[in-house]
């Protein structure tokens, strides 16, 4: 073989390197430039520049393939996308994205036409920077989407504000200029004969697109097409599955509402039968209606009271009511919509709630007389037979061997404020709620004197003074009125211990007095409550027990401790609050007084020194000494 002549296969082979790593182009030069450079013959380098040329072409081919390929893989992908259709914005996104990716564009974009409007919205954009091109709004026939619009084809501009062949306008081309682009390719989306958008690849530097580029984003644009036509049928399907359930629901609801008719209506007769209370009734009716229906006592005006239920904000309302009175409502909750059939159901369940409480009134009122007349015996025949009361009051449930406290309650009206046929009207609320409370309280009431005495049991947690403010805050908010009610000191057993029941209404009464006088109208209080006043107005001078609430807790420190606080106390007071003064008289230096007055406050309270405690104070330190000096 001649020197010359390359061996068989010998000039294909370094393209065949080049073509395995996918080596540039420019590295397809360097095997003729080295066989130049070491001398060999033309033919050797004749055949080395064929070979090159074959492997170039080979190596377009296999780009081209490359690409179709990745075009054909983002198509099979799109069309995936468009079989799983859920949400029309990701699979619109997606679609930009594939487009702007395969042409190797900086920005790609997708505009939808909105008929209402009359004009052209931005829908999706990819590699856009600026916020204004991404909310630009275009009207129909303008820039280079209103040319594709219009003739339906696929149109592409080298460099954008130097083509004449569309309409620009100020709001478009500030929009583009905003973004810097340059390079613009826009082919229609078209349903049927109808574009109803565009879709746009776009470069901020001049370029051409080529013809594969431009096919390409047309089917880009079909898979579009079709993604928004497919969601619009799902809408038109979901909307029409929608019309069709809420049809069947009415069905169901009708066949629903006469089916609970006739259930109401069965377990209302039940309930009426079998003695129900109205909180059955309410319970009843809830689970028929499926709501909340609570029975809310009172006057609630106008509303309902003509036998109709009536809405009020969220809720429906049917009075309660007998003989032209109004006893309350039935409120029906949850339920903002009702049917003729549920109204009526919620009507005629507070007819029967109107029966149950005159049933349950009339009752109450021989239990309320029951409950008085025994009062009255315990306060006004005091000869009573103890066992007779036991038993009467047992049949009452109650326990008159156990602690009681005597209240006096008053309804406070200014004089003039009232006739003579109010104040009795108000008298008679006032005895009907106090006998309520006193029923769940296991007491007794009556009325008395212009207003209501109560005879209630004293748990082992409570006190007189607490049980007076809690009456008078539930009397008042019963009757929405001012009501005062004064309270006794315990009496131990009142079924042993009658004449002290008196004894014990008395003191209740000038307690109520004592709160009128002080400006405490509707407040509720116990001699124990009103200091050295309280201790003069009760008839159990409990004096041991005003100086232990008084100045106990000084009088148990100096036990515990061997201190003089009660001795530097009186003296201080003695000596006009003097400090300096109060130091000559003990003997001891000013700043022991200082120390020993701080020591009180925290023991008395920061208000210790006020003129009303103060005098309190000096009182306690008074019968304080004179029990001492008697003891000794």
């Amino acid at each position: 073989m001649s020197h010359d002549q390359p061996p068989p296969g010998s000039a294909e082979a370094p393209y065949l390197e080049l073509l395995a790593r996918g080596a540039a182009t420019e590295a397809y030069d360097r095997p003729v430039l080295l066989a130049r450079a070491d001398g060999a013959s033309p033919e050797v380098l004749a055949a080395l520049e064929s070979a090159k040329q074959v492997a170039l072409r080979v190596r377009a081919e296999l780009a081209e393939r490359r690409r179709r390929e990745a075009e054909l893989s983002a198509l099979f992908e799109t069309a995936n996308d468009l079989a799983g259709l859920r949400d029309l914005d990701a699979v619109l996104r997606a679609i930009v994205q594939r487009a702007r990716s395969l042409l190797g564009t900086e920005v790609a974009y997708l505009c939808l036409n909105d008929p209402a409007a009359g004009d052209t919205y931005m829908r999706v954009t990819e590699g856009s920077v600026s916020a204004r091109f991404q909310q630009l709004r275009l009207g129909m026939g303008e820039g280079l989407g209103g040319l594709v619009a219009q003739t339906a084809r696929p149109y592409v501009t080298e460099s954008y504000f130097d083509d004449p062949r569309f309409e620009h306008t100020r709001n478009i081309d500030s929009a583009v200029r905003d973004e810097g682009l340059a390079a613009i390719l826009g082919v229609p989306l078209t349903l049927g004969s109808q574009i109803i958008g565009v879709l746009f690849a776009a470069d901020r530097r001049a370029r051409v697109f080529a013809h594969e580029q431009v096919a390409l984003l047309g089917s880009f644009a079909a898979h579009a097409a079709v993604a928004i036509d497919t969601a619009n049928l799902l809408a038109e399907t979901r909307t029409a599955l929608a019309e069709l359930e809420k049809a069947n629901a009415i069905i169901r609801d009708h066949s629903g509402v006469i089916e609970r008719a006739s259930d109401v209506h069965d377990r209302l007769t039940e309930l009426v039968l079998r003695g129900g209370g109205v909180h059955d009734v309410a319970g009843a009716v809830a689970e028929v209606l499926d709501g909340d229906v609570e029975f809310i006592e009172g006057d609630f005006g106008p509303a309902g009271a003509d036998g109709h239920a009536v809405r009020r904000g969220e809720d429906w309302v049917a009075a309660v009511s007998a003989g032209g009175e109004q006893l309350g409502a039935l409120v029906l909750r949850g339920r903002p919509g009702l049917d003729p059939v549920d109204l009526r159901t919620l009507e005629r369940a507070a007819l029967v709630t109107s029966l149950l409480l005159l049933a349950r009134r009339s009752a109450g009122e021989a239990e309320q007389r029951v409950r008085g007349e025994l009062l009255d015996d315990l306060l006004d025949a005091p000869d009573r037979d103890p066992r007779l009361l036991r038993e009467r009051a047992a049949r009452l449930r109650a326990d008159l061997d156990a602690p009681h406290v005597v209240l006096a309650a008053r309804i406070d009206v200014p004089e003039g404020a009232g006739s003579a046929e109010r104040e009795s009207a108000d008298r008679q609320r006032l005895w009907s709620a106090a006998s309520h409370l006193a029923a769940t309280r296991h007491g007794l009431a009556a009325a008395r004197d212009g207003g209501t005495v109560l005879l209630l049991p004293l748990g082992p947690d409570d006190n007189p003074a607490a049980l007076a403010r809690s009456c008078a805050k539930h009397l008042g908010g019963a009757l929405h009125e001012r009501v005062t009610v004064g309270a006794s000191a315990p009496v131990a057993a009142p079924a042993d211990r009658t004449a002290a029941v008196g004894d014990a209404y008395a003191e209740a009464r000038r307690c109520i007095e004592a709160l009128r006088l002080l400006g405490r109208s509707g407040d509720g209080a116990a001699a124990q409550d009103l200091g050295f006043l309280g201790l003069l107005l009760a008839d159990t001078g409990d004096i041991d027990g005003f100086v232990r609430r008084t100045i106990g807790e000084v009088v148990s420190y100096d036990e515990r401790r061997g201190t003089d606080l009660v001795r530097t106390l009186d003296a201080y007071f003695a000596c006009g609050m003097s400090p300096a003064r109060t130091k000559d008289t003990l003997h001891v230096h000013v700043n022991t007084v200082a120390q020993r007055l701080e020591r009180i406050g925290r023991l008395l309270g920061p208000d210790w020194q006020a003129p009303s405690r103060a005098l309190e104070i000096q009182l306690a330190l008074r019968l304080h000494g004179l029990s001492s000096a008697i003891a000794r």
